[in-house]
């Protein structure tokens, strides 16, 4: 109820500073732009040279939409940031190459646009939860994605990954599958064996884990995961002990009394503890 409550509040203090804001919504990233190559940016009125909040909205890479950011916009302009939330191509209409592509596409148009907006390009934090979590994790770890767009690690200012179970993609296939075997369930006719190219070499190249190494400029991270979920919470853990072991900056936050969606959904409200951890994160890096 309290949570409840505090989300209509901050939606009527939302309201009453609509003015002092501004909102462009379906900003084509691409030329010419097809289908869902488009983002939406929220920024406080008069902006100028204000970090940047990159956001990749979940789904299961197949559905979702960059509308879905409940008070995280609000949030972060009231914190002096511009916030930009992007969609993307989805499965099955193309494949995880390309989709990881359109995001990456996006976040170069914010690096190279986002000054006429108010934003800094060289202060972005990329966020992203479920499947943007796994999205984000890749950007900041898989240099390749971000260099082709003009998009170097230095103006990447950290990573948040919300609650995302592929991290390390071989390992997520392997213990379902092995449930499906030991309880006698039928397999899943597009999980992430299929979802990520049905190709080892692939679903190793997916992961984030494959790619984290030291001297590589990979930027600070914050994961956050439901603590009491087994899945989740073990990728999230195995991703901060890679980085950890290779020198990189890493905090965990394990959100307790609280599922895979509303840990995302209460981001932004006040009182909130993942909402304070992710403050305080943004705030320590930027400091740096």
């Amino acid at each position: 109820m309290k949570s409840v409550l505090s989300l209509l509040l901050a939606v009527i203090t939302m309201a009453s500073v609509a003015d002092a804001q501004t909102v462009k919504r379906d900003v084509p990233y691409a030329e010419p732009a097809v289908e869902r190559q488009v983002l939406d940016i929220y920024a406080p009125a008069d902006a100028k040279s204000l970090p940047v909040v990159f956001w990749i909205h979940g789904g299961g890479w197949q559905v979702g939409d960059k509308s879905d950011v409940n008070l995280k916009p609000q949030a972060f302009m009231d914190r002096g940031f511009v916030f930009v939330s992007t969609n993307y191509r989805l499965l099955p209409n193309v494949d995880m190459g390309t989709l990881t592509r359109d995001v990456a596409k996006s976040c170069g148009w914010v690096h190279q646009h986002i000054a006429e907006y108010g934003g800094d390009p060289n202060r972005i934090f990329v966020m992203g939860h479920s499947a943007g979590a796994q999205l984000a994790a890749l950007l900041c770890t898989d240099e390749r994605y971000l260099k082709a767009e003009g998009v170097p690690f230095s103006v990447l200012k950290g990573c948040v990954p919300v609650d995302g179970d592929t991290y390390d993609i071989p390992a997520i296939i392997e213990l379902a599958e092995t449930r499906w075997r030991l309880h006698g369930q039928a397999r899943a006719k597009f999980g992430h064996r299929e979802k990520f190219g049905n190709d080892p070499a692939l679903h190793k190249d997916f992961s984030a884990v494959t790619h984290v190494a030291k001297d590589k400029g990979i930027p600070p991270f914050l994961i956050m995961y439901v603590s009491s979920h087994p899945d989740t919470s073990a990728q999230a853990n195995w991703l901060g002990d890679v980085l950890r072991k290779s020198d990189i900056a890493v905090r965990m936050y394990g959100g307790r009394d609280t599922n895979h969606s509303k840990l995302n959904d209460d981001l932004g409200i006040p009182e909130d503890p993942g909402s304070k951890a992710l403050f305080e994160f943004v705030a320590e890096s930027l400091a740096r």
